[in-house]
């Protein structure tokens, strides 16, 4: 969550561009953290939660911090928080349980 709070709050000037990839690559690297944020919950909380619970509790952890990372991106000069992202966030969420439960855990 630090690594995506810090990532975010770069403004959009020193974030470099690349031609012809840089939505492509951008969406995809929202839907990496995302997967790997909501792997990372889930092995945390199925420790103390029944797994079924914890996948899900996951992911909706995830979503929770995805909203509150695009409205924190509202603050950051050539930034702007948007429905879209949340919705590619929630869907690298769902990928990572996916992921995980392809891998057997």
């Amino acid at each position: 969550m630090a690594v995506i709070f810090v990532l975010s709050g770069t403004p959009s000037d020193e974030i470099p561009k690349v031609e012809g990839w840089d939505v492509l690559l951008k969406k995809g690297g929202h839907m990496v953290a995302y997967a790997m944020l909501t792997v990372l919950l889930l092995r945390a909380l199925e420790a103390h939660t029944p797994t079924r619970k914890a996948a899900w509790l996951a992911v909706g952890i995830a979503v929770l911090y995805a909203m509150t990372d695009e409205y924190h991106q509202t603050f950051v000069p050539g930034r702007k928080g948007t429905g879209i992202d949340i919705l590619v966030d929630a869907a690298g969420a769902l990928v990572g349980l996916r992921v995980w439960r392809w891998t057997g855990r």
